[in-house]
C-alpha cells in the first residue's frame, strides 16, 4: 500500500485497527512512534547497486491502556512528516514488536489494516547460482516414444 491510499482510507475510518496475518490483532492501545522514509542503498550479491525507498511506521504497545489513535490524528501526522520531512508516496512498510521486530507490508480488507508478512529472497539469483524454477508439463503433453514403449505382453513390465 502507497502513503496516498492509506491518506484516502484513513477519512473514512473511525477507528484504526492493525491485524497480523494469522488473525491476532494489534492492541487498540498501540502508538504510532516514527513515520518516516526509509532510503537502502546495497549491493546485491551479483554486485548490482540498487536502491529502495519506503515510508516506515513503527507501532508500539504503550502501557496507556486508554490510548486510541484516531484516524484524524494519524492522518495529521503523516501529513506533518511530509512537510517537515519531505516524504513521497511510496509504499510502506510497519515494523512491529512481536518476539523481534518485525517489517511487513501493508494492505486493507476494508475495515482493518493488515500486517503481511515478508520475506527475503535474493536479487541476483542468476549470478548466485541458483537455477530458475523449471518448466512444468503436463504428462500428456510430452508424447510417447514408440521405439521404448512397453506393449501388452511385450516383456517389459
Amino acid at each position: 500500500m502507497k502513503l496516498s491510499e492509506i491518506k484516502q482510507i484513513l477519512p473514512t475510518l473511525e477507528n484504526v485497527e492493525f491485524q497480523l496475518e494469522n488473525g491476532t490483532f494489534v492492541p487498540e492501545h498501540f502508538h504510532v512512534t516514527e513515520v518516516g522514509m526509509i532510503n537502502k542503498n546495497f549491493i546485491d550479491c551479483g554486485g548490482v547497486i540498487r536502491s529502495e525507498k519506503v515510508v516506515n511506521f513503527q507501532l508500539w504497545n504503550a502501557d496507556d491502556f486508554e490510548h486510541r489513535l484516531k484516524p484524524n490524528k494519524l492522518l495529521n501526522i503523516i501529513k506533518l512528516s511530509e512537510d517537515k520531512l519531505g516524504i513521497e508516496d511510496f509504499d510502506i512498510e510497519v515494523e512491529y514488536q512481536s518476539d523481534t521486530i518485525g517489517k511487513y507490508d501493508l494492505e486493507f480488507n476494508r475495515k482493518t489494516f493488515i500486517l503481511k508478512n515478508k520475506t527475503t529472497a535474493c536479487l541476483a539469483q542468476d549470478a548466485c547460482g541458483i537455477p530458475s524454477e523449471k518448466e512444468k508439463k503436463n504428462l500428456i503433453e510430452l508424447g510417447v516414444n514408440q521405439n521404448s514403449s512397453c506393449t501388452p505382453g511385450g516383456g517389459c513390465c
